[in-house]
């Protein structure tokens, strides 16, 4: 599956995030790179400060970025409903690191 193609199902996939998941989310970009920069295999990643670590946060800040990688999801896939399928599961991830969850929680609510 070619990048632009990929960048529309990540966003068909977060336009299907339940409204109260999504209309939290500020000052935060979606972006999507073919993989990580150390070549890791990680699905997706949160950049920027959780929610429950901002104290001055405000004007001027840059946004945080959520970033989903292409190749780690197509190795992982066999198929478009799979791939779909795991791409809102690295959405639901990476959005609740903003909002405070950390890997730990995610893994006992099955979110890992």
């Amino acid at each position: 599956m070619d990048a632009e193609t990929f960048e529309s199902l990540v966003v068909d996939e977060l336009d299907r995030l339940p409204d109260d998941m999504v209309e939290g989310l500020d000052n935060v970009i979606f972006v999507v790179e073919d993989e990580p920069e150390d070549g890791s295999d990680l699905f997706g990643l949160y950049e920027g400060f959780a929610l429950t670590e901002r104290g001055q946060y405000g004007m001027g800040e840059l946004p945080d970025r959520i970033i989903v990688y292409r190749r780690a999801h197509l190795d992982a896939c066999a198929d478009e409903d799979q791939l779909r399928d795991e791409v809102h599961t690295t959405l639901v991830h990476e959005i609740a690191h903003f909002y405070g969850i950390d890997d730990e929680q995610l893994h006992e609510l099955g979110w890992a």
